[in-house]
Order: structure tokens, then sequence, then C-alpha cells
């Protein structure tokens, strides 16, 4: 979701801006960041993930360190998810609640050691997720407080997404032209979802004649990707970046490789119905609502902040909505924000929605009423002082085959 930036703040750019000028990407502001939102055009960034493999600048995210013996008790009690179910070199989804049960940020915490965790957070979220932690950390409720560290400005992130992602950083892995052993070391067996890796890459493959060759950079490879698509996320300093992003054009271009923006991210998630935080998630929207339930641990053995409110909500029946899949059934796009009506009843409202590439029909995500929340119910959406008629899907739109 774009979000105007403070009129005083000057909006960022990443390490990448110059590679994306170069490769005539136009560019939008985005959570204070001018990001580019598409390359060659959305509908051919989108395919091309989704059929062969895409890359992505998300430099913007933020990345904090949580670190010391108290690391753990701190995530347990500031985060809905079993940190402690965790081990080095795996991931989870989670959620920062407020006090009222809605969400803060949704992040993705990574354990590297016992007293060593890494969180990914929203880009326009990460100065106020920081602030929020350091609240949590010194409010005494989880013990003595954990060190926090924000090390946003030492990553850049590149994310490598679509089936032949594997295939792509094989080649950076040392795998040259054919990469076997390395591409087996790389397979979703060996290195599933929600796993990490500290690697060395190596930036071009001289077996193929790559003009980048010759160095190595050290990386954080996490597999925990946001395009329904396989694939991984690349941390690395932000002075290579530059670097790292060319060499994956480079030896991915048998592949078809291709730079993809924000409009592709976009529809790419919402086909796998995958929240976006001030649109299916928000500080003032129950977590109860959002489909994302699964990651609420009502029953880890700490106490996790925000959990009392939502136990009262789920107890007393005092969640209003629920999140469901929109299908568009006449011509027209439901945006973010149309209303929805059963009659003249006004039931929800869409919180995203266009009409996206591979499903090749308009979609939307929506919080309706739980009364008429029924899968298949015919609701009317209203736009542009029109009524469109839409029906109530399962989720998710997209989920791609097992491999």
């Amino acid at each position: 979701m774009a979000t105007a930036p403070d009129a005083l703040q000057e909006v960022k750019r990443t390490p990448l801006y110059a590679a994306h000028q170069r490769a005539g990407a136009r560019f939008t502001e985005f959570g204070g960041w001018d990001m580019p939102v598409q390359y060659s055009g959305l509908v051919q960034e989108h395919h091309g993930v989704r059929n062969s493999v895409g890359i992505f600048d998300v430099s913007h995210m933020g990345e904090i360190r949580v670190l010391g013996p108290q690391a753990l008790n701190f995530l347990q009690y500031a985060s809905s998810n079993d940190v402690s179910k965790l081990v080095p070199g795996k991931a989870q989804y989670s959620l920062l609640l407020n006090e009222a049960g809605g969400v803060v940020d949704d992040i993705i915490v990574y354990m590297f050691g016992e007293e060593s965790y890494f969180l990914c957070v929203n880009a326009a979220n990460t100065e106020k997720d920081f602030a929020w932690l350091q609240e949590r950390n010194a409010d005494g409720n989880h013990g003595a407080a954990a060190e926090l560290i924000n090390v946003s400005s030492e990553y850049a992130q590149i994310a490598v997404q679509g089936p032949k992602a594997r295939h792509v950083m094989s080649r950076l892995c040392g795998g040259g032209s054919a990469g076997t052993d390395v591409l087996a070391s790389l397979s979703e067996s060996a290195f599933p979802a929600f796993s990490f890796q500290e690697i060395e890459l190596s930036l071009g493959s001289p077996s193929l004649g790559s003009s980048l060759g010759g160095e190595s950079v050290s990386t954080i490879l996490a597999c925990t990707g946001y395009t329904g698509e396989d694939g991984f996320e690349v941390f690395v300093a932000p002075e290579k970046a530059e670097l790292l992003w060319e060499s994956l054009l480079e030896v991915g271009a048998e592949w078809g490789i291709l730079p993809a923006g924000l409009g592709a991210r976009d529809t790419l998630r919402l086909e796998a119905c995958y929240p976006l935080h001030g649109h299916e998630l928000g500080d003032e929207l129950s977590a109860l609502c959002s489909n994302v339930s699964w990651v609420i641990k009502f029953d880890k053995s700490a106490e996790f902040y925000g959990k009392s409110a939502l136990l009262s909500q789920k107890e007393s029946n005092a969640v209003p909505y629920t999140l469901r899949g929109v299908e568009v059934l006449v011509p027209g796009i439901v945006r973010e924000g149309a209303k929805l009506f059963a009659g003249e009843k006004e039931v929800g409202w869409v919180s995203s929605g266009t009409k996206t590439p591979t499903i090749d029909k308009a979609i939307g995500l929506a919080f309706v009423e739980k009364a008429h929340a029924k899968l298949g119910t015919e609701l009317e959406a209203e736009v542009r002082s029109r009524r469109l008629k839409v029906k109530l899907s399962r989720l998710p739109f997209y989920k791609r085959e097992a491999t």
C-alpha cells in the first residue's frame, strides 16, 4: 500500500536505484521509498515469475537483530507465533500485536542461534516496529531485556522468484553450466521453505564466459517468498547489491529472467492471497479477522502481547468479519475500499483488488460480516456509484503445483 511520506522526510532510494534507471523502470513512492513499479510491463513480469524466474528489489524491507540470553523470552512475548519451535537455520511467519489485538506488523523471524535472531519487517513499518519492540523490551513483562539492533542499513535484499529460481541460484553457488551437485543441494527437499543459510555466492559464472566473475560475497539466502512461487530472498551488503543484481540477470538469461516491479509483486501475492499490511492486516483490525490465526499460538507456554484481547474476542464471539476471496461476475474491477452490499445493507469492504494475469479475471480480498460470509454468496460491490455483482470464494485463488 503506497503511503505518503512525511512532507519533511526525503524519499529514500535503494542501492539498486541506478540499475533500475538503466533498465527503464517506472517508479512509484512506496512506504517512503522510490521503488520500481514495472519495467517491461506488469503482465509480462507477472507471467515471467509464474512460468520461469524474475527478480525483485526488496531492499526497502527492514531488518532487526534480537540478541542475548533473553532473546527467546522476549520474542515469545513480543510475537504471536511459537518461537521456541525454531532451530538454527529455520524461519517462521509471525505477527506483532497491539494491546487490542490489532496487527502492528507481520514479520519473519529467523533463528541463527540460541541467543541470535533476525527479524525482517515491512518497509513502511520499520521505524514504528523498532520503537514498538523497544517499548515491549522495556516493559519488564518477559524478564530481563534483550539486545535490539536496527540493522536495516546493513542489508540490501533481492528476491529471486519462480520455478527456475533454484537453477539460477545454483549458478551463483558454484554450479557452473551444469551445476548438478549444487542444484541438488538447493532442491526443495534439501533447502525447503522457511529455511535459510549463510552462504558465499560467486558473482557471475566464469564457465559461461561471465564478465562479472571472480568475486564472492557473503549473503543470507532464505526461502521465504511472497509471490506464491518457489524461490529465495538474498540479503547482501548494500555495496554489493548492484553487482549481485547484474550477476543474477546474466546467469539467469538462459531462463529468460526478468526484473519485476511492485506491480507484479502485488498481483502475484494477491493471487496467492498473501496479506499486505495496511490492506488485509492493520493496527485497527483484529488479527482474528485476517485469516492468520494459524500463527497465533494461544497454547504456547509464554504469554504474548495482545493475547488477552484476542482471547476475549474469541470467547465472546466478538470477531465481526471474515476475510474472503471475491470474484467479480460482471465486467469491471473492484479496488481497495469498495463497499460490499447484501441488498441495501452494507456488509463489508474490499481490502485488495484488481484483474490478475494468471487467473485472468477480476478478483479481490474482502472483509465480510460473518452472517454474509458463506462461500458462494453473491454480493454487490460499489464501484464509482454503480454496483458490480461478486461472489465469495475460497482462498487462495492460485496455488503452485508441488514439484
